[in-house]
């Protein structure tokens, strides 16, 4: 890969970033009311409200808070919690690992089953199994994932088959690969809410290399339909599908808030409800910037991907 590609890659990654960060930055200042009141209350005295808006530098220039608070993420000050008084680094340390860990669980499972399932279906192209197929993916690709959640609830969580907990309580300072059974049902809502897009895609993608003239050169050559699948056509569909992938694991990083929100999983996004509901800015701007740089992340690493298992671009620079 060219270092100038990956450098323009960097590039345009960093300025995403930083419009990302105007964009929060000015719908908290454009939020009506105070927000020292908001979190103190009504009833709280002038002396109180006056020493919070110090504290949260709302009495000084627009220009000059968002240059303090731009500093503080580029040094890793993402300030103290406006709720708690807690520095929001150490109040989101353990829900970070958390979601990671859940956002890691339904990827391992959700990538290789939907990658499968594409290669698999194309394989039987117009079959009945095919169409079953095809017909229960658009179903749950149409299907919002707190309703996936939800219905996983009432199947396993219920008097019918109580096998998972409802809810995921997992105690403060646990996290929550110490108890792997509150994970279940909320990665299975993942991994059924991202699986019908990437196997769709990987499903056409499949169905167009198959037809191609060097998959019937190959066949032609006598090769073993499992060569022919795993060596020369699954490497030239992945390349859709790897887009797509990256899309949905970026999707995860902000989807993942209704999930945690319906099955009270202890992760960034039921940190990002309580701090919305208790005005909360610092919480909620670092969140808002963790999912997004996550974002960015995963599209730089798609691309990078996408030319490496691409021989023309990976040899265009040459």
């Amino acid at each position: 890969m060219s270092p100038k590609v990956l450098l323009r890659r960097l590039a345009l990654g960093l300025l995403t970033l930083w419009l990302v960060s105007l964009v929060v930055f000015a719908a908290v200042v454009a939020l009506p009311g105070d927000a020292a009141t908001a979190i103190l209350g009504r009833e709280a005295t002038p002396d109180r409200v006056a020493a919070l808006r110090e504290q949260l530098h709302l009495n000084e220039g627009v220009v000059q808070q968002y240059l303090q608070w731009l500093g503080g993420l580029l040094f890793g000050d993402l300030g103290d919690s406006a709720a708690t008084q807690q520095p929001v680094g150490e109040l989101l340390s353990t829900r970070v690992w958390n979601s990671a860990f859940l956002v890691f669980v339904a990827s391992v499972v959700a990538i290789p089953l939907s990658l499968l399932l594409g290669v698999w279906t194309a394989m039987r192209r117009d079959r009945v199994v095919d169409h079953v197929t095809s017909t229960i993916t658009l179903v749950l690709a149409a299907l919002p994932e707190f309703v996936i959640g939800i219905l996983l609830i009432l199947l396993f969580a219920t008097g019918l088959m109580h096998l998972f907990p409802a809810v995921s309580l997992v105690p403060p300072g646990m996290h929550a690969w110490q108890d792997p059974q509150v994970v279940v049902l909320p990665a299975a809502t993942l991994v059924l809410a991202v699986t019908p897009y990437i196997s769709r895609i990987m499903r056409g993608s499949m169905i167009e290399v198959l037809e191609s003239e060097y998959v019937t050169m190959a066949r032609l050559k006598g090769l073993p339909e499992r060569t022919v699948i795993w060596r020369h056509a699954v490497p030239n569909a992945i390349v859709p599908a790897i887009q797509v992938t990256a899309l949905q694991l970026a999707w995860m990083a902000g989807g993942v808030v209704l999930v945690e929100f319906v099955f009270q999983y202890p992760g960034i996004g039921a940190a990002l409800v309580d701090a919305v509901a208790n005005r909360d800015m610092p919480v909620v701007q670092a969140v808002t910037m963790l999912a997004a740089a996550i974002y960015v992340a995963l599209n730089l690493l798609a691309d990078i991907a996408t030319i490496l298992v691409t021989p023309k671009l990976r040899t265009a620079g040459r």
